[in-house]
């Protein structure tokens, strides 16, 4: 249930958000009668916001333009949501993250009355958060935004890149784009940028760690139509070779499947009689043969005998373990 206090704050937001919004939306958004919301306009007047209203049956309201709104209120739950984004950003890979996190908390802190930082401190100690990213990969965050004004302007920048040489002993390459921005994607930890690559004249992903400098350029470019961003990049990771080529028939629907099963993995085909085949390649068959086994469908290996064997062993390591099991059951008891 709303607060009336509560009512008149949200109003008071839909109003900064908003050009001009109609008295019906208004009680709609709020579950008030119309003459509720012309008191509550009433009572902003009063504190002196200048929301400014047409008259008849469908008006509208607004906040007068070019007026200064008082610094941003939030309740204890939206405190405790902040204060929750601001630990978890810690492991966005941002450079100098940890550093502006420490600071805003600090503020945040600082303005809380004392039972709610009681409780946002108790959070802070309270929470652990399991594979932070290295700081070795972290991404400068004037990168993030200047891709992020690019994606949202529809300007064109010119990255300079440096990709990995295939020889391990041999130095890093930097190469100048120019590219057109679709997308921002953190997968696994990293951050991309996905877009099409003057270059190379085709779509590419590129990882923000290994971006040198971004500058927006004065050329525009137009976005294709439902365009995904993340889908693209899950599907460029999955043709990335790994050390073993493989394939297995899964029993079960496709569409099941593929909500079970990582993109990365490779693809799926539908077939006549075995069910959906897998094709794809890993670098850790340990591991494959863990996420499939999480998926929970039937499925069979068709190759490689590496793979067979990795299950064979798992298998024995399973029966050892429930043998255990029933002798220290059998004990106990």
């Amino acid at each position: 249930m709303y607060h009336p206090t509560s009512r008149v704050l949200t109003l008071l937001e839909l109003l900064q958000s908003q050009a001009q919004i109609g008295g019906p939306e208004l009680a709609e958004r709020l579950e008030v009668d119309r003459r509720t919301i012309r008191r509550y306009i009433e009572q902003l007047q009063e504190l002196g916001i200048p929301v400014e209203g047409e008259r008849g049956r469908y008006g509208a309201y607004r906040l007068r333009p070019g007026y200064k709104l008082p610094p941003l209120m939030f309740s204890n739950d939206e405190a405790i949501v902040l204060m929750l984004g601001l630990l978890l950003a810690k492991q966005a890979g941002v450079d100098s993250a940890e550093r502006m996190v420490e600071g805003s908390l600090a503020k945040l802190l600082r303005v809380m009355p004392p039972d709610l930082r009681e409780r946002a401190e108790a959070l802070q100690m309270a929470l652990m958060i399991s594979g932070s990213t290295p700081q070795v990969g972290a991404v400068d965050q004037r990168v993030i935004a200047q891709l992020s004004l690019a994606i949202h302007r529809g300007q064109q920048v010119q990255l300079r890149y440096k990709t990995p040489a295939r020889d391990p002993i041999a130095s890093p390459r930097l190469t100048e784009r120019v590219l057109d921005p679709y997308g921002l994607v953190l997968h696994s930890r990293r951050w991309y940028a996905v877009g099409y690559c003057h270059l190379r004249q085709d779509l590419r992903s590129f990882r923000l760690d290994r971006v040198q400098s971004c500058q927006l350029l004065s050329s525009t470019f137009t976005q294709p139509q439902n365009f995904n961003a993340l889908r693209f990049l899950e599907q460029s990771l999955a043709q990335v070779t790994g050390q073993y080529e493989v394939e297995v028939l899964i029993q079960g629907s496709l569409e099941e499947i593929r909500q079970r099963l990582p993109y990365t993995l490779g693809d799926l085909q539908e077939t006549e009689e075995a069910g959906i085949r897998l094709r794809g390649s890993v670098h850790c068959l340990r591991w494959f043969t863990c996420v499939m086994l999480e998926m929970g469908f039937p499925w069979q290996v068709v190759h490689p005998q590496e793979l067979w064997r990795e299950v064979e062993q798992l298998h024995h390591r399973l029966g050892q373990m429930l043998a255990c099991s029933r002798v220290s059951s059998v004990e106990g008891y």
